[in-house]
């Protein structure tokens, strides 16, 4: 979207606004202040008008004459002062506070996303959620609260909506009305409005931390035990083929990315991606994003095509944001033609289940092979499926590290390295769940210790001991391990 279409649309907001004083504010306020009563009402609208009537004409003759818009800072800058002179001209008493929050909203409103930027800066908010204009919801610490932001209108909502998917070339609309986006950021969005959202427009935004997690936050967390975490680390540097499995929210992109950054900077890696959000730290990385179909109809590019390109690219690594249709079977035949150590998320309760939707993923790729067959291609290609889930009380757990072995008659086996138990003794130890323990080790020795050795990674034979027999050596763990330069 054009500076100049962002003005005019703006001009039409205004003037939306102007007709609502009386029902709703120019942006919601999330401190609990009700928007129905606040006496500024009148007052930011209009200087919401002279804003754009006094910045606006600027804004453009800059974006005519240097080619690009100012940056975000320096159109803050002109905003803050716009707002300022207006202020005093208008002579309204206001507090500091009022004055600074008036120009906060103003701010957010022409720069940002409306009432819902003030959430998406708060680092504590890791979901945004819009039902309708009038309702926004927040997920903070796991828990969904309900705030008292919200949007002028139907038409302010859409076209914030239409702001965030126009940035990276999406479009939403009456013949395309549901939409997979992302912020620059990297935080993923959705968007659906009517006449598929019969009650109004909505918008859900999952937020991705500025500072991406590290394999100690997830420790800190409580999400996995530091042995289990050191043994995933070694799992991708031996660059086993890993799926990460979960329900929705369950914080597998977020796994994801804290296992990916543990691959050696040496290799190259290619991300594929709906909307790109995998966020890795190493310097030889290649982001892939699919593109939806154009107003006609036609040049989509879907994941699976991408995937078959990233083939003749020679990676090293190929990381899949999420398998959710037919490319999955070219995953599989990627990780089984010698591209180890690929990595991808899929939807799933459990292992058993992570596989049985592989098979199902694969056969909507319309190949007509037999179960079995399809059974044993997923068993020759993943050697490890990490089950992430997200518990009643709002904390993300990895319950599983399980190793996919060998086919036995036409079932895959699969074993469990490390598990999470009910904890009996939650409320008393203190853990940060009280309705799992710590991951703990089964005492199972896997079947992929060579395939690790073949890639430079030793793991001594007495660290798969059961966290209850007293030979465990995990003290041993960080010096008995190696990857061989």
């Amino acid at each position: 979207m054009s500076l100049h279409s962002r003005l005019q649309s703006l001009n039409v907001e205004a003037a939306a606004a102007a007709g609502s004083t009386q029902q709703h504010a120019l942006s919601g306020t999330p401190d609990g202040r009700d928007d129905a009563n606040d006496p500024l009402v009148e007052l930011k609208t209009k200087i919401h008008k002279l804003v754009i009537q006094s910045v606006g004409p600027a804004l453009f003759r800059s974006e005519r004459q240097d080619g690009a818009a100012s940056s975000r800072t320096e159109l803050e800058h002109a905003v803050h002062d716009a707002v300022n002179q207006i202020i005093e001209d208008d002579a309204t008493p206001l507090t500091r506070q009022e004055r600074n929050g008036l120009i906060q909203e103003i701010t957010d409103d022409i720069l940002g996303y409306g009432p819902i930027d003030p959430f998406l800066r708060d680092d504590s908010v890791s979901e945004v959620m819009v039902n309708d204009h009038r309702t926004v919801y927040i997920e903070r610490k796991g828990k969904i609260t309900l705030t008292n932001a919200r949007f002028v209108d139907e038409q302010h909502l859409e076209r914030i909506i239409d702001k965030i998917v126009s940035q990276i070339g999406r479009r939403i609309d009456e013949s395309s009305p549901m939409v997979d986006a992302r912020l620059p950021d990297g935080s993923r969005v959705n968007a659906i409005i009517p006449p598929l959202a019969v009650r109004g427009s909505c918008l859900t935004i999952r937020k991705f931390k500025k500072d991406p997690l590290k394999m100690e936050d997830l420790i800190k967390f409580g999400t996995l035990s530091p042995k289990s975490a050191q043994f995933l680390e070694l799992c991708v540097k031996g660059a086993l083929n890993i799926v990460i499995s979960g329900g929705t929210g369950s914080g597998k992109t977020t796994t994801l990315n804290v296992l990916s950054s543990a691959i050696p900077d040496d290799e190259r890696i290619i991300t594929v991606e709906d909307a790109a959000e995998v966020q890795l730290k190493q310097e030889h990385v290649i982001t892939l994003e699919s593109r939806p179909a154009n107003i006609e109809g036609k040049g989509q590019i879907s994941i699976r095509d991408l995937v078959r390109n990233t083939l003749r690219m020679r990676p090293d690594r190929i990381v899949v944001g999420e398998c959710r249709g037919p490319e999955t079977v070219d995953m599989l035949q990627a990780m089984n033609t010698g591209h180890d150590g690929s990595m991808t998320t899929i939807h799933a309760n459990n292992p058993r289940e992570a596989l049985s939707r592989v098979e199902t993923l694969v056969l909507t790729a319309g190949v007509e092979l037999p179960l079995r067959a399809i059974r044993e291609q997923a068993a020759g290609a993943i050697d490890l499926i990490v089950q992430v889930s997200r518990l009643v009380d709002g904390s993300r757990r990895i319950t599983h590290i399980t190793e996919v072995g060998k086919m036995e008659g036409d079932t895959i086996t699969l074993q469990d390295i490390f598990i999470a138990k009910p904890d009996e003794e939650g409320a008393a130890s203190g853990a940060t769940s009280r309705l799992l323990g710590n991951l703990q080790m089964t005492g199972i020795k896997p079947g992929f210790l060579d395939k690790l050795a073949q890639n430079g990674v030793t793991i001594p034979i007495s660290f798969f001991a059961s966290d209850d027999d007293p030979r465990g050596t995990q003290g041993a763990f960080g010096s008995s391990m190696r990857r061989s330069a």
